[in-house]
């Protein structure tokens, strides 16, 4: 049979050694990526990682599928190193209503290409999960720079990149009945939506930042997913045996 995300989880918030066991060997590869990519100073502390595991992992995170999970777990990774210790302010600050007036003139597509600068994607990461050449993303990354340099008094390359965990916490502080939900993303991603349906996602994210920076997560997630590999047999036991999981009696799932 296999062994699903909404068992691991409901497993793990159990304590059970099955789930921890999966959890390690197919997502602590997905953790340290989040890691080495928004925190590459504090990446290789191993008690950063450890307490990242413990704090209210499983207490946080509803039963899902596989992606919209990977998309929580990064949230709680993130929570859990600023809340360990925060990042420091930026030394030019742009808000999110700046930075919305700033971008008004651009098209969906050119804000997720901004967006993505606040996640710390390079150009050629960014067009990858886009679908675009690195150079149409670079000119458009240029673009809302000049943009966003009329905007303010103060202004330097890495402004948005700067102000990355600080506009990320304004975008999903934004919220409203209207957002939608992961699937209607992946819909899209996927190719299973409609032109109309396509249509009417893109007007709403375009007007609404806490939809556009969920979009850029997802895009995200499945491109992390698609170049992750599981934890080596070697490596989960000895994290294993840190978090005090002890291994289970017999092995009924598969990836």
């Amino acid at each position: 049979m296999i062994y699903t995300s909404y068992e691991m989880i409901q497993d793990c918030r159990a304590n059970r050694p099955e789930g921890w066991s999966y959890f390690l060997t197919n997502y602590l590869p997905v953790v340290r990526q989040f890691l080495k990519h928004y925190f590459p100073d504090r990446a290789a502390d191993q008690s950063l990682l450890e307490r990242v595991l413990r704090v209210n992992l499983f207490q946080s995170l509803d039963p899902a599928p596989e992606r919209t999970f990977v998309a929580e777990l990064r949230q709680h990774v993130l929570r859990a190193v600023e809340a360990d210790r925060a990042s420091a302010a930026p030394e030019i600050s742009i808000d999110i209503e700046t930075l919305d007036a700033a971008l008004e003139p651009l098209t969906l597509t050119e804000k997720l290409v901004a967006w993505f600068d606040t996640m710390y994607y390079a150009a050629s990461d960014t067009g990858r999960m886009l679908r675009m050449s690195p150079q149409t993303a670079e000119k458009i990354r240029a673009r809302a720079a000049e943009l966003i340099r009329g905007s303010l008094d103060a202004w330097r390359s890495s402004v948005l990149a700067d102000n990355g965990p600080l506009l990320g916490q304004a975008a999903s502080a934004l919220s409203t009945k209207d957002c939608l939900p992961a699937k209607a993303f992946f819909d899209v991603i996927d190719g299973r939506t409609t032109w109309r349906g396509r249509e009417e996602m893109e007007q709403h994210v375009k007007g609404c930042w806490h939809c556009l920076d969920h979009y850029c997560r997802l895009l995200e997630v499945v491109d992390v997913l698609r170049a992750s590999k599981p934890l080596p047999e070697a490596e989960a036991e000895a994290y294993k045996r840190l978090l005090g999981i002890e291994a289970p009696k017999r092995s009924f799932w598969k990836r």
